[in-house]
């Protein structure tokens, strides 16, 4: 049953708008056979479907997805696989399970677990083919409860190392965290100038 983030859409949207009956028969969709098989929460779950391939854009959605406490499922080319996995570590944090499942129903199926950060590593020394969806573990409460000054200096140098500003690290890490802003900014001026500067 094609027709979530594929062009089927279009086709069903054209047929209601010309008043054509359409009969949807249950078939394979890849959000939910990867869903199924994570063995992550699939009571709630968000789909994104794919993101933008602007690095910019992308990050926008990622951080809009960082407070979800639902699973978040995503489709990746395989191309852009590390550069997704690079933007959830510094956005949706480095500890976060995940599952990346490739080639699904086919003869190389593969579904890898594991967290973030261990997804990257693995993914960076190889070359992903084939189709994939990225299931990652929704927001957990945790950092709400004994956040210390050493949690916030961590990831603010994650996401200094990949790329963003101090106040735009500051911001993301303020979010993700649920820590005053400002606070979090007046860590951030407390980093050494190679960290504060570390921008690709």
């Amino acid at each position: 049953m094609p027709g979530i983030s594929d062009p089927g859409a279009e086709l069903v949207m054209a047929c209601i708008s010309s008043q054509v009956r359409v009969f949807p028969i249950p078939g394979p969709s890849a959000v939910i056979t990867a869903l199924v098989a994570a063995g992550l929460p699939s009571n709630d779950f968000s789909f994104v479907g794919f993101l933008s391939a602007q690095a910019t854009q992308r990050r926008s959605r990622l951080s809009a997805s960082s407070n979800e406490t639902s699973t978040q499922v995503f489709y990746v080319p395989p191309h852009k696989l590390c550069a997704v996995l690079e933007d959830c570590v510094a956005i949706l944090g480095p500890s976060r399970r995940c599952v990346v499942a490739r080639e699904m129903t086919k003869v190389h199926e593969e579904f890898w677990r594991g967290t973030l950060e261990e997804a990257l590593s693995e993914f960076s020394n190889r070359n992903p083919r084939g189709e994939i969806t990225l299931v990652v573990q929704g927001w957990q409460k945790a950092y709400s409860q004994e956040l210390t000054d050493e949690d916030i200096k961590h990831e603010l140098e994650i996401a200094l190392a990949n790329g963003f500003s101090m106040s735009e690290a500051a911001k993301l890490v303020a979010k993700k965290m649920h820590a005053n802003k400002k606070k979090v900014y007046g860590i951030a001026l407390n980093l050494p100038a190679k960290l504060q500067t570390s921008q690709r």
